[in-house]
């Protein structure tokens, strides 16, 4: 699994970027949600992630246990973000649902993918670290 943190850092780009595509278009308000304007009641979820990709991007460089280990606490934050997100933003008013756009799809794939990097970390474990 030499290649997960690559696949890691470009689910970390892939992140970032989703989140200034179209996430909901709310086409009764006439309103499109992204991850930087998601209306007053929301604010803007994706400087959230913008904080948890950067975390995620210098725990996953650092070549010790205790950074792989804080790496798992920050991408299920961000995972459960990507959660809130999907599925709280998404909510029916009076029988209208919003209509869900490409950008929040990657941004689920791309917080799963962080996860599953973060869950197959490369590195060499000295005896004197196994004790």
């Amino acid at each position: 699994m030499r290649g997960m943190k690559w696949v890691g850092i470009v689910a970390a780009i892939i992140l970032v970027i989703s989140c200034f595509l179209p996430w909901y278009i709310i086409s009764w308000k006439g309103f499109t949600v992204t991850g930087l304007d998601a209306g007053e009641t929301f604010g803007k979820p994706g400087y959230n992630h913008f904080v948890f990709a950067f975390f995620f991007l210098v725990f996953s460089l650092i070549p010790k246990v205790w950074a792989k280990r804080w790496n798992l606490l920050v991408v299920g934050l961000n995972l459960a973000w990507a959660a809130r997100n999907y599925f709280v933003i998404s909510t029916c008013e009076a029988g209208l649902c919003p209509e869900k756009k490409i950008g929040i799809f990657l941004v689920l794939g791309a917080s799963v993918l962080m996860l599953v990097a973060a869950l197959f970390p490369h590195m060499e474990i000295s005896p004197e670290e196994k004790k």
